[in-house]
């Protein structure tokens, strides 16, 4: 016997002789009523069609029905979807009002299909969202799902498969169980079928399992369980099985895990527990049927006896789907009441038609025991949902409430703690993958999201969650990241700092330099007309050293963070304070050679030569062209900073002029390396003029250091670019102007101090005549 079965009957009786014993709700009217045994589902048409005849038990064909009075005025039930469904087919084409009190399919609500029935409990889809949000709370994302082969569990199994698809829950596999006789019995296939069934359970790493299905089908499946020793899991009940005592008397399935379920919430009703066990002071009825129309519904000798045995249960657990049932019955009472116009005095004795019925049933607004009951637009009613948890204390609630559901606001709330069937009471662990920690992506393995690898975001990548999980993403040029980093930090800009060791030391040098060039023009100019200053350049030698005090006063735009203006003297100013003295280094190598060498062999053009001041006209022209070429620079390589990544630290980045600086700078240097070459040739062609004429030596090394220190930092900007190339840029720069100031005036300053009896014009005519001896 099906104790939840007889349990609703008495509900429905209980419900009926309440409302005939209140004189408010319906004086004068006495509900009658009839219940038959649907028999699992194999007993759905006979009784609808016994329902819809009149007394004689015959439906006659009629061409309008709206004046034909069936038997009953509505029906209540059946109890599971598919029963429902076939039962409203015949229903709704007689507009005959049907409610049901647990199917809870979500195709009920079609009334352009089902427009007769209505449900006292909420349909499938807040039951799923039920469970998603009971599997989203405990970070469940790996399940199993069974189902039934009929089409409840059909149907719910593919509604919780789409629900779950966009939650990031996937399910291991999903298996029909086979559905048994009503009288349990199971065929040898299907029992092989079970046996797989629990074996895949035990080699599956999800140690969760939703369960739709009849109770019917799940008896030997969990016998199945507990023969194969199936322990640990969380077993996951729809409203079907949730409170279904039978199973819970098998007291050995807490062997096999955590029982939760998914019910109506628990409303008790005075007075139905000793109601329910109540004996009945009549006799039996008389059956008012003839044996040929005998059916499977049948008098329950032993019913009272089966139900007193599960009494204690029943009353514990509280009644849910009972109250159900018991707002069914009144809500086609208060829809009499109001069709009938019923006051205190008592209703009309109107025929009641059931189409005229249907309309005042979807209206009915009214309290029952605390709860408002009124059918909405699918005609559901809108009662709470329970998560309840199995327990075995004979002494406590067998189905104890531990989370509520909210279907208006379709949310989960009041989760209780739950008593775990594992060491320690901790929370069962149901995940393909464990989850992924801060700065790691997913890499997918198989065919489930669910399933994936942990790797870490490369340095240069984070990991933006609600974006994509499965890649990480670039950090913005300006910004960097570690390895597993959630987000990028700003790069440190980098560029020559006054408090940096290697600033302070060039910077020292370049005020080395600035002051030994001072020193030098201070001699030079209190010496101008001494031989040694004479044969050095004269007044050219001022054309030397001014700027050559201007670009050490310049060196400290190479200091802090560059500007175009920086960017513009490094590109312009230095290359034209470097034109102009190796310039007149190279003009004065020329005009010793010629006074010495081509004076008489040339003396026309070495007259011209010295008349139309030369030496200063070959400045100038390489001035104008060295500004051409600097101009052109400039516009081909913008002098705008610009930032890039040190290679040798990623954190860092560099702020320097334009990256193509090396190929302006190789651009504005060529025509001063050609000068250098030049200058070093006349040179070594006057290396056997007089010893004070004799500037070979100082004039190589002067220009032997500019053009390899020049060529080495073009070569050295062209495979590399890190941070040591503002500073070593800086660093040339200064030692080139340190070799022409003391390479080539340093000589000649310390003649001046140290040697001042060679300075003299006797002493320059004497070395003269000894060269011109030797040279007869």
């Amino acid at each position: 016997m099906k104790v939840l079965g007889y349990n609703l009957m008495q509900a429905m009786r209980f419900a009926v002789e309440e409302i005939n014993n209140d004189s408010s709700l319906l004086p004068d009217v006495l509900l009658g009523y009839e219940m038959v045994d649907s028999c699992y589902m194999s007993n759905n048409v006979q009784p609808v069609l016994y329902f819809l005849s009149q007394d004689d038990y015959f439906l006659p064909i009629q061409e309008d029905y709206s004046h034909y009075v069936p038997r009953v005025v509505a029906i209540i039930g059946p109890d599971n979807s598919e029963a429902t469904k076939t039962v409203a087919n015949f229903l709704s084409l007689f507009l005959l009002p049907q409610i049901t009190y647990s199917a809870i399919n979500d195709e009920l609500g079609n009334k352009g299909r089902f427009p007769a029935v209505l449900r006292t409990m909420p349909g499938a889809d807040h039951h799923v969202e039920a469970m998603a949000q009971v599997l989203l709370h405990f970070r469940w994302n790996w399940i199993v799902v069974l189902a039934s082969g009929d089409d409840y569990g059909r149907e719910n199994g593919h509604l919780l498969s789409q629900r779950l698809a966009h939650r990031d829950i996937c399910i291991a596999f999903q298996e029909t169980l086979p559905t048994p006789q009503p009288d349990q019995t199971m065929t040898p296939q299907d029992q092989e079928r079970l046996e797989a069934i629990v074996g895949k359970l035990q080699q599956s790493t999800a140690r969760v399992v939703v369960v739709f299905s009849p109770e019917l089908a799940l008896h030997n499946f969990f016998r199945e369980v507990l023969r194969q020793n199936f322990t640990g899991a969380v077993w996951i009940a729809s409203e079907s099985w949730a409170i279904d005592p039978v199973l819970h008397n098998l007291t050995e399935l807490q062997r096999a895990g955590t029982f939760l379920g998914i019910t109506t919430q628990s409303v008790p009703i005075p007075g139905f527990s000793e109601f329910r066990v109540r004996r009945s002071r009549l006799g039996r009825p008389a059956l008012n049927r003839s044996s040929g129309g005998a059916t499977c519904n049948q008098e329950c000798d032993t019913c009272l006896n089966t139900t007193e045995s599960f009494s204690s249960i029943l009353t514990l657990s509280g009644e849910r789907v009972v109250y159900s049932v018991y707002s069914s019955v009144y809500a086609v009472a208060h829809a009499l009441h109001s069709f009938l116009g019923c006051n205190q005095s008592g209703c009309r004795k109107d025929v009641v038609y059931p189409w005229q019925l249907l309309p005042e049933i979807r209206k009915v607004n009214f309290t029952l025991l605390g709860h408002q009951i009124f059918f909405n637009e699918q005609g559901d009613l809108s009662l709470n949902l329970e998560v309840i948890q199995w327990r075995w204390d004979l002494s406590q609630n067998p189905f104890r409430s531990v989370a509520s559901y909210q279907p208006f606001k379709r949310q989960l709330k009041r989760i209780q703690d739950i008593s775990w069937n594992t060491p320690n009471n901790t929370i069962p662990v149901s995940m393909c993958s464990k989850s992924c920690q801060p700065g790691q992506k997913k890499k997918p393995v198989g065919l489930h999201p669910c399933c994936f690898e942990c790797i870490d975001c490369a340095p240069g990548t984070f990991l933006n969650q609600t974006l994509d999980e499965f890649d990480c993403q670039p950090c913005p040029s300006s910004e960097w990241s570690h390895r597993k980093d959630t987000s990028c930090f700003k790069r440190k800009l980098a560029f020559l700092e006054w408090d940096e060791a290697p600033t302070i030391a060039v910077v020292l040098l370049a005020a080395l330099g600035f002051l030994s060039t001072l020193a030098v023009v201070v001699i030079f100019w209190r010496h101008a007309q001494t031989p040694v200053v004479r044969s050095a350049g004269g007044p050219m030698c001022f054309l030397m050293l001014a700027p050559l005090l201007m670009a050490y006063a310049a060196v400290p735009v190479y200091v802090g963070p560059p500007s175009v203006s920086s960017c513009l003297f490094r590109q312009a100013f230095f290359t034209l304070c470097f034109t102009i003295c190796i310039s007149c280094i190279t003009v004065r190598s020329f005009q010793i050679v010629c006074v010495f060498k081509m004076a008489r062999r040339l003396p026309r053009a070495y007259g011209c030569w010295g008349r139309y001041h030369g030496p200063y006209v070959f400045v100038a022209s390489v001035v104008m062209l060295k500004l051409v070429i600097v101009a052109s620079s400039i516009l081909a390589t913008t002098a705008m900073p610009t930032t890039r990544v040190d290679p040798d630290d990623p954190r860092i980045m560099i702020l320097s002029c334009n990256p193509n600086y090396h190929r302006g700078l190789l651009v504005n240097t060529s025509l001063d390396l050609l000068l250098s070459v030049l200058g070093f040739g006349f040179a070594y062609t006057g290396k056997e003029l007089p010893t004070n004429y004799n500037e070979a030596k100082f004039i190589t090394f002067c220009m032997t250091f500019y053009f390899s220190s020049s060529v080495f930092l073009c070569t050295f900007m062209a495979v590399y670019s890190g941070v040591l190339v503002t500073i070593l840029d800086l660093l040339v720069t200064v030692l080139n102007l340190l070799g022409i100031s003391l390479g080539y005036f340093g000589p000649k300053c310390y003649l001046i101090l140290f040697y001042p009896e060679r300075n003299t014009p006797a002493y320059f005519n004497s070395v003269i005549q000894g060269y011109t001896m030797r040279k007869d």
